[in-house]
C-alpha cells in the first residue's frame, strides 16, 4: 500500500537522483547491479551482528532500487533486460537477508517460520508477476504493477523489524508471514476479475 500511495511523495527526491546519476553518466542497469551489491552487503553485515548499519545498507539498496526505474524512464532506456535484472536481485537481496538470520538462528522454532516467509514470498510475487505478465492495464512500468497490502516497503519495515528486534524474531516472522499471505490471496482474488475471459 505504501508504495502505491506513497510514491508521489518520494518521487521528487528518487527523480532527482536519478537525473544526478545520468549526469554522472551512469546507466539504469549500472545503478540496478550497484543495489544489488549494496543489497548483498547488507546480509553479510547483518550475520556479522552489525544489524543498524545493515538495515542502514539495505534501505539504501531500496533506495537505489528505485532510483534505477526513474532513471530507465528518464533516459529512455527501460529495458525488459532491465525489469529481469531488477525483479530478480529484488529477490535475491530479500532472500539473502532471510538466509543471514536463518545462519544466526539455527533452531527449528526460527527456521522454520523463515522458511515459511521464504515460501510466501515466492507464492505472492509468483501471482504479483503472472499477473504482471497477462494482464492488458497499463502503468509506467514496465508491466502491469498490482498493489496489494504488502508492497515493497512493507517488506522493507518487516524486514527491518526482524533483524533490529531479534530477541524477538519469531514474532515478526510469522507477522510478516501472515502479511504476506494475506497479500498474496488479495492479489489472487484481484486476479480473478482482472484475468476473467
Amino acid at each position: 500500500m505504501l508504495d502505491t500511495y506513497g510514491r508521489p511523495y518520494a518521487q521528487p527526491i528518487i527523480g532527482k537522483t536519478a537525473r544526478w546519476l545520468l549526469k554522472r553518466g551512469l546507466k539504469a542497469n549500472q545503478v540496478t547491479v550497484i543495489a544489488f551489491i549494496v543489497g548483498i552487503m547488507a546480509s553479510v553485515l547483518i550475520f556479522f551482528d552489525k544489524p543498524y548499519l545493515g538495515v542502514l545498507t539495505f534501505w539504501l539498496s531500496g533506495f537505489l532500487d528505485a532510483v534505477d526505474g526513474s532513471m530507465a524512464r528518464e533516459s529512455e532506456t527501460s529495458s525488459s533486460w532491465g525489469t529481469v535484472l531488477d525483479v530478480t536481485f529484488d529477490r535475491i537481496v530479500e532472500g539473502g537477508i532471510i538466509i543471514a538470520l536463518a545462519l544466526k538462528y539455527p533452531d527449528p522454532e526460527i527456521l522454520f517460520p523463515l522458511l515459511l516467509l521464504a515460501v510466501s514470498i515466492i507464492f505472492t510475487m509468483t501471482i504479483f508477476l503472472t499477473v504482471g505478465a497477462l494482464s492488458d492495464k497499463k502503468s509506467e512500468k514496465s508491466f502491469y504493477y498490482q498493489p496489494g497490502i504488502a508492497e515493497r516497503t512493507e517488506g522493507f519495515i518487516l524486514f527491518s523489524l526482524m533483524v533490529l528486534f531479534q530477541s524477538h524474531l519469531q514474532f515478526w516472522t510469522i507477522a510478516f508471514l501472515i502479511v504476506e499471505v494475506a497479500t498474496g490471496l488479495q492479489r489472487l482474488r484481484e486476479a480473478r476479475t482482472i484475468l476473467k475471459d
